[in-house]
């Protein structure tokens, strides 16, 4: 190892140091949540909206700068917080996403001296004794581990059937780290709840849950180990992918040895070229494969990047297809239940059919809107938004006039705004997944049109759907049939109950304005007499000043009554 990359590498934080990244982290929640309510609440609410809007560009860019150099500096799950926030192109402005994208390539290396004590103490022997040999330079490093490329021993590689292997360990104290920041991120996540404008947007506690049990996962590497396995298992018949195997004998939580799978990176477009490969081929069958996770097996890479993915040529000419995508890190992981899968389906249907109203049930059925919303508006708005940006590649997105983009985001971000949401458990890392998929589509070819891809998808999709219609017929058959066969002796209660005059009918929300109506009547009655009285009393008092004194003082007892029906809820 060079004295440069010794100078290079990060130093182990020791104990000591946690109350402090603990501190900090707070701290700079605390002052950036400040400026957010002094210029997004309170300026607007004292008329000085548009000071607000002048500096709000300048504002995110600033924050995100110190975000970026913040999640440099401590590193942990802070890198992690900084990779979601650049791939949530869908909600966030550019000025936030643009300056946290470099966080996918940016952490120190971790000393090998430093992982060679954890690896040995892992595995129990020195590494000399489990490898032929282990690099020490390091070819990849990550907010929670580095990677060493290292050869097996020949008797290991032998029983393997494999040579050429990655070593794959946590940096020192990371637990420790990972700890604190959940610490950290559970209690801003417990202010946000009491800030109105995102608590009636998401439930902040309860994603920084899922975000901690993602993390807490990630960092078990046994669990990454299953997870390669799993998904090799789902696409085993596909010639599309290729996973990396796992040597379970050299793996432990901390450790983890994976077969060396290193090819050219899915957006290097040069290497790809001088390949024989055509990085617009890639992008459409990379969009498929990532659809096949959502829409099919359920279990899907959350964590896409183009660190993660490589595009790796085929050995022999006659192979099945030419190259093959070569999946790596399977820490972050997402898990989609049927009944999810079955919305996420519809919606993608929905999307491709340009049906912006079946678009709204889909995604009311898959939770992400709560039952109660009115839709009308979203509806509409979604059906403007598919007649004239539907279809649309990048490339043509980006000949539209900019002040047409922006008007429709005015238009359709109010009417978001103004419905009730809510993230149904591993959405977080569905959008992730989706979001990076796009970007990387993209960068493989500046003209893809990710409907190409989704149409012939939900086509597929919707011939599957219609597979089933003989047994989701016969199931609504049996309904209607039991249905039927209740039906006399429900109608004969009915028609009891009618000739009792015991009959009722509930509607929650009719009598939710009745009871108003019923608490504001008396206050609208004592306010309408008050006003009688105190106009009388000022018209008399000009002619007659002892009965006008009269009826404005009377006046004062309406006016508490009313006030005193309000405060009591009467």
């Amino acid at each position: 190892m060079t004295s440069d990359s010794r100078d290079r590498a990060a130093p182990v934080p020791g104990a000591g140091n946690h109350r402090a990244r603990y501190r900090r982290i707070l701290r700079f929640a605390a002052w950036h949540l400040a400026v957010t309510w002094w210029f997004e609440l309170l300026l607007p609410r004292i008329g000085l909206v548009r000071i607000a809007e002048r500096s709000r560009s300048k504002r995110m860019r600033r924050f995100a700068q110190r975000f970026h150099a913040l999640a440099v500096d401590l590193g942990g799950l802070m890198i992690k917080v900084g990779q979601f926030l650049s791939s949530r192109l869908d909600v966030l402005p550019p000025e936030i996403t643009k300056e946290l994208e470099g966080l996918q390539d940016e952490v120190p290396p971790v000393s090998f001296s430093a992982i060679r004590t954890l690896a040995e103490a892992e595995l129990g022997a020195p590494l000399e004794r489990l490898f032929a040999s282990v690099e020490e330079t390091p070819i990849a490093a990550a907010s929670l581990g580095q990677a060493h490329r290292a050869r097996l021993r020949p008797d290991d590689a032998a029983d393997t059937g494999l040579d050429r292997v990655v070593l794959k360990v946590q940096r020192p104290g990371i637990n420790a780290i990972v700890d604190v920041d959940l610490a950290a991120l559970r209690k801003v996540g417990g202010w946000l709840s009491h800030v109105r404008l995102v608590s009636d947007r998401a439930d902040m506690p309860a994603l920084v849950e899922e975000f901690a049990q993602t993390s807490l996962e990630e960092i078990d590497y046994l669990n990454e180990g299953a997870n390669a396995e799993r998904f090799g298992v789902d696409f085993a018949d596909d010639a599309r992918v290729e996973v990396p195997g796992v040597v379970w004998e050299r793996s432990t939580r901390r450790v983890l040895t994976l077969e060396d799978v290193t090819a050219i990176k899915i957006t290097d477009s040069v290497a790809l070229l001088a390949a024989g490969i055509d990085p617009a081929q890639v992008a459409p069958v990379f969009a498929s494969v990532m659809f096949d996770q959502m829409f099919t097996t359920g279990f899907f890479h959350a964590d896409p990047h183009p660190g993660n993915i490589f595009v790796t040529p085929a050995t022999h000419p006659s192979a099945e297809h030419p190259w093959k995508l070569t999946f790596i890190d399977f820490g972050m992981m997402g898990e989609i239940p049927p009944s999810t899968r079955s919305g996420l389906r519809k919606l993608l249907i929905a999307a491709a059919s340009r049906d912006g109203k079946g678009l709204v049930a889909a995604i009311r059925n898959v939770g992400v809107l709560v039952p109660s919303a009115d839709t009308v508006e979203l509806e509409r708005a979604m059906t403007h938004l598919f007649a004239r940006f539907g279809g649309m590649g990048f490339a043509e997105l980006r000949e539209v006039d900019p002040r047409e983009f922006r008007e429709f985001a005015v238009e359709f971000g109010d009417t978001v705004r103004s419905l009730p949401f809510q993230f149904p458990e591993n959405f977080l890392l569905i959008i992730r997944a989706m979001s990076l998929t796009s970007g990387v589509c993209s960068s493989l070819d500046a003209r893809f049109n990710l409907w190409d891809s989704v149409e012939p998808y939900a086509a597929q999709l919707l011939r599957d759907e219609r597979g089933n219609i003989v047994q989701d017929v016969a199931q609504q058959a049996l309904d209607a049939a039991g249905l039927a066969l209740g039906l006399p002796k429900r109608l004969d209660g009915v028609l009891a109950r009618v000739e009792e005059g015991s009959l009722s009918v509930a509607n929650p929300r009719l009598e939710r304005q009745l009871a108003r109506l019923d608490r504001t009547a008396p206050r609208s009655a004592a306010a309408l007499i008050f006003g009688a009285l105190l106009v009388s009393g000022s018209v008399v008092r000009a002619d007659d000043m002892v009965l006008g004194n009269v009826l404005m003082i009377a006046s004062v007892l309406p006016l508490l009554h009313g006030l005193w029906v309000g405060r009591s809820g009467l």
